[in-house]
């Protein structure tokens, strides 16, 4: 209404000087939010000393993208007590743990997950477990629970065998010849076969057609685009990550999800319309993640919508897959470059095995040898090397150090592995560490691969998440 009675007053000709002074006070009032922001950052972090950042850069420029980063930032640790802020540019700074008695203080809190990287991963994979806080988190984390027990699990350990001897079938081509192979991607397309099949009952053959098939293809599109968008400062804008050829692809891959998602979902609802419980399937085949799914009731006997269900089943599918695949390759990388310790695993599992094909569930309390060196690997190589979370309240450190509400915390998973004052020569592949005695000596948050605390873990007889 101002603008119109204005271009009445003063003409049109003369609006774009309107346009201009209104735009300026726009960036003005920006600038000083900005600023009063970085003040306040400033203030609240005086107590944490860091590498000095650049007055616009921040550390950003520190970080060369060659596989040097997160040594850097382990370096750094090393200097700064292992605990101190990384700059994103003049107004954005985490602090940086990589000790675990700081680690312990967060993740033994409830405080919600940073929503900075998350909200790029929303727009795929929903509101679901990964990504939600709060009631919805706990009420979810409750109602899937029982896809975790033990019971549920075991027949899921044949499921994996299969596509692992897929895998090995396909490998077979690569023994007689020296040529090398991305590794990477023959395991991921295993683990997403052996998600696929144990929690949708989906058999999708992705691991001979993985570039034919439209949703493994849309899955791994995805799985890019989040990264790039992540790493590509302009693309952190919706308008501009919108508008971009990027963008336009990533509709397209989301489109194809999403239809895929609805379809598996309505298959199974119209193949269990005549159940009325899960012990009646469970009598005729195992039971699977979507099985649960769709039977889940909390205490009024309300399930899951249609759109809670669509989030939790993409969640499953991607961080089920993802983050496995990234374990398992860098736990056969740890042992191809230790053939001493390879040797002793072989040993121990050609002994479980006894003559069969395959491993069973009962199998696997037989290779604590094999396990120890599983978590050294993990130690290591983290799937997930660092976290994040946002404080709702003014959080107190172990040593009298406070970060104020609304400070946003990260927890380099990898830095706290690779902490010299806790682990002896961190950067030697040592299975030994594991050794009952050995860890009875260490903070239990000393070891965290798959984070730690009320916000993942699955308690009593079940697995962590």
């Amino acid at each position: 209404i101002l603008l119109v009675s204005l271009s009445f007053q003063l003409g049109w000709p003369h609006m774009h000087y309107v346009f201009a002074v209104l735009c300026l006070f726009v960036v003005v009032y920006k600038l000083t939010i900005l600023l009063a922001k970085r003040r306040e950052a400033l203030r609240n972090f005086q107590a944490f000393s860091g590498p000095p950042p650049h007055w616009l850069f921040g550390h950003v420029l520190e970080f060369k993208q060659d596989g040097t980063d997160m040594d850097k930032v382990v370096k750094w640790g090393q200097e700064y007590s292992y605990v101190f802020p990384i700059w994103f540019g003049p107004f954005l700074s985490i602090i940086n743990i990589q000790h675990p008695d700081y680690a312990k203080t967060i993740l033994t809190s409830s405080e919600p997950k940073d929503d900075f990287v998350y909200r790029f991963i929303e727009g795929w994979i929903g509101n679901g477990l990964l990504v939600s806080e709060g009631q919805k988190w706990f009420r979810h984390r409750r109602l899937l629970t029982p896809g975790f027990h033990y019971d549920v699990l075991k027949p899921y350990v044949k499921l994996m065998s299969e596509s692992a001897e897929t895998m090995l079938d396909k490998w077979e081509s690569y023994a007689s010849t020296n040529e090398p192979f991305e590794l990477f991607k023959h395991v991921s397309l295993m683990t997403l076969d052996s998600i696929m099949k144990c929690a949708f009952s989906c058999y999708s053959n992705c691991q001979t057609e993985g570039g034919t098939n439209a949703y493994i293809k849309a899955v791994y599109d995805l799985s890019f685009l989040i990264d790039l968008r992540l790493r590509m400062f302009p693309y952190h804008s919706d308008l501009i990550f919108h508008l971009s050829p990027h963008g336009f692809r990533y509709r397209k891959a989301r489109q194809v999800t999403l239809s895929h998602t609805e379809e598996v979902i309505r298959k199974r609802q119209e193949a269990l319309k005549e159940e009325k419980e899960l012990g009646q399937i469970q009598a005729k085949r195992y039971l699977d993640f979507l099985d649960i799914l769709l039977f889940a009731r909390d205490e009024n006997q309300q399930g899951l919508s249609d759109e809670d269900m669509r989030a939790e089943v993409d969640t499953f599918m991607f961080e089920g897959h993802d983050t496995t695949a990234s374990g398992l390759s860098f736990i056969l990388y740890c042992l191809a470059c230790n053939p001493e310790h390879q040797k002793i695993c072989r040993k121990e599992i050609m002994e479980a095995l006894h003559d069969k094909e395959t491993m069973e569930w009962e199998d696997l309390s037989k290779i604590p040898y094999t396990t120890m060196c599983i978590k050294e690997a993990l130690r290591l190589y983290p799937p997930v090397p660092g976290i994040a979370r946002k404080t709702t309240k003014t959080v107190t450190f172990c040593d009298g150090r406070t970060v104020p509400a609304g400070s946003v915390v990260g927890i380099s998973v990898y830095g706290i592995h690779r902490n010299a004052s806790v682990w002896e020569n961190p950067n030697v592949f040592d299975p030994l560490r594991f050794l009952p005695e050995n860890i009875a000596k260490r903070s239990p948050h000393a070891f965290v691969p798959f984070s730690a605390g009320p916000r993942f873990v699955l308690t009593g007889n079940y697995i962590t998440v």
